[in-house]
């Protein structure tokens, strides 16, 4: 057995009804049509809910259920009273139910701290695994950066050393190029310049460059040394070239 020790009933009688309800249900209409039937309908509401549901789970809509069911009366049986609100007070179970009820509450609210410790943990589990997948992906995009940084300078290294090499050909291909046409343009020239006559003049340019001269017996006896020196008839020595010019 449980027991309600108030049940508070909230209601409103428009002036227009005021007649007829009074003549049906005298002056003490509300008795009749309002208190009277609360216990119905609490019995009603109690024996189709347990006493967990009654005391813990459903106490929250009493309440409201009562109102429901005395207003539907009343729209057919008074017209014009109207229920505006409804009050329950927490029931009265035995001792020991109730100590009970506290023990599994107690224990329910445990499990519910455990479960959401439990969520807690796995969410921060979840919060590490993809902050580490993250920071990975951000290192191997930034290692992927890197690469093709050092990708690329090498790249560019290799064109600038092809465009260097590139110059440095055409340099000496420009150089060899120059060279070999003043080769060409110096045989030209020497070929036009090297005749019997130009050959004579440079014989006795030398001839006159030299200090001192010997001459064989097949070629004109002429002696030269020194400008003061007297002339000399040579000697017994062989026909080849006989002195040096001095200083060398």
């Amino acid at each position: 057995m449980i027991y309600f020790d108030r049940i508070e009933v909230v209601n409103m009688l428009v002036p227009l009804a005021v007649v007829e309800i009074v003549r049906n249900y005298t002056a003490d209409y509300d008795k009749t049509l309002i208190f009277n039937k609360i216990h119905h309908e609490l019995n009603q509401f109690c024996s189709v809910h347990t006493l967990q549901e009654v005391y813990i789970e459903l106490f929250d809509i009493i309440d409201e259920n009562l109102k429901t069911a005395l207003q539907k009366d009343l729209n057919c049986m008074a017209p014009g009273l109207t229920i505006q609100a409804v009050r329950v007070t927490k029931p009265k179970i035995p001792e020991s139910i109730r100590r009970n009820f506290e023990l599994m509450e107690a224990e329910k609210t445990r499990l519910l701290i455990t479960a959401q410790t439990q969520k807690v943990v796995e969410k921060e589990a979840e919060t590490e695994r993809k902050k580490a997948i993250i920071e990975a992906q951000k290192m191997a995009q930034v290692a992927q950066i890197h690469f093709q940084q050092k990708v690329m300078e090498k790249e560019t290294e290799k064109k600038i050393s092809e465009i260097e090499d590139s110059a440095y050909l055409a340099r000496e291909r420009a150089k060899a190029d120059a060279e070999f046409y003043t080769a060409a343009k110096s045989a030209e020239a020497n070929k036009v310049k090297l005749t019997t006559e130009y050959l004579e003049l440079m014989k006795y340019q030398a001839i006159a460059a030299n200090s001192k001269i010997y001459f064989g017996q097949d070629i004109p006896n002429m002696f030269v040394e020194g400008t003061n020196s007297p002339p000399k008839l040579p000697n017994a020595e062989p026909d080849w070239f006989k002195g040096k010019p001095e200083g060398q």
